[in-house]
């Protein structure tokens, strides 16, 4: 079956009738990729190298290993490039139009991320019982979370 060359890896995934595949060796994300075709997935075990130890759960795979490997691979080179869309054109020989609509494009299917979210209830309160912030600065931030 396609599933036998997989190694080191356990995961679900619906469209495939919630098949599970178990891989013994590494494999690469490209490869993962082409055999679930962008479908959703579960990651279920992951193996610490050279440790023999595992760990079980349930994980979704983060927002940039969803991207399909050819993505992947974009965003890298921006990233490596500093984000020059000139060398962009240059590594890929395509047009400045053509740059901005991929990028465009990846950056709609990704999700934004809070770098500073708003601290917790919990958090504000917290931070009070340690003597970090005022009975009256806890009060303004419990009072902005509304």
């Amino acid at each position: 079956m396609w599933w036998e060359n997989l190694s080191n890896l356990t995961f679900r995934t619906p469209c495939l009738n919630n098949v599970n595949i178990v891989a013994n060796k590494p494999q690469e994300w490209q490869e993962l990729t082409k055999i679930t075709q962008g479908r959703p997935l579960t990651v279920e075990r992951v193996r610490l190298g050279g440790t023999g130890a595992s760990i079980e759960g349930a994980w979704e795979l983060p927002q940039l290993a969803r991207l399909s490997a050819e993505d992947q691979v974009f965003v890298t080179a921006f990233v490596r490039s500093h984000g020059s869309i000139k060398e962009m054109e240059r590594v890929f020989g395509v047009s400045y139009p053509t740059i901005k609509a991929r990028l465009n494009r990846i950056g709609e299917s990704l999700d934004f991320v809070e770098v500073n979210p708003a601290p917790s209830r919990m958090e504000v309160l917290e931070r009070l019982r340690r003597g970090e912030i005022t009975a009256d600065d806890a009060i303004r931030e419990l009072e902005e979370l509304k």
